[in-house]
């Protein structure tokens, strides 16, 4: 299941980078982040890890706003 986010709050392309290896250590994910597009291409491999993604993104970084 592919889905795409848009994001803001993400100051550097290093916070992104950072964001994106934690979201690739989740079982099932696999996250690539454009920080200069403002999204987080997801392939997914059932939809309930769409949550654990959310909640990983505003662990890693708080001040994050995301929407689909």
């Amino acid at each position: 299941m592919q889905i795409t986010l848009k994001f803001e709050g993400i100051d550097c392309a290093n916070c992104a980078n950072k964001l994106e290896n934690k979201l690739n250590k989740i079982k099932g994910v696999e996250a690539n982040i454009s920080f200069v597009a403002g999204k987080i291409l997801l392939n997914l491999e059932t939809e309930e890890l769409l949550e654990v993604v959310k909640k990983t993104c505003y662990k890693v970084e708080p001040d994050i706003k995301l929407s689909l």
